[in-house]
């Protein structure tokens, strides 16, 4: 899975420039590209408190599973890399 990276355009519409919009093409390797759409579409799902983000609202994920197509013996391996990128992704909005 290859996504190029906004476009002109698309970062302009944010008024960024490329650069500041994540301008590099990111490369996903396949083996994980099915988690990457999962957390994507939890992106909505984030359990908020007094010190912002928490974590994920696991009670939506696997609606969100079913609804992305993982396949039921996948779900496991998926929701270990959910975690990784969910505790990556913490670790950032918590440096801000």
């Amino acid at each position: 899975m290859y996504s190029p990276g906004p476009s002109a355009a698309e970062a302009a519409s944010w008024g960024l420039t490329v650069d500041e919009a994540g301008g590099d093409a990111t490369q996903i390797w396949p083996d994980n590209a099915m988690a990457v759409d999962v957390f994507i579409a939890m992106s909505t799902q984030w359990r908020v408190g007094y010190v912002g983000a928490t974590g994920l609202d696991y009670a939506a994920l696997p609606m969100v599973m079913r609804m992305a197509g993982v396949l039921p013996g996948d779900r496991r391996e998926v929701f270990d890399q959910v975690r990784v990128m969910e505790d990556a992704a913490l670790s950032l909005m918590r440096k801000k």
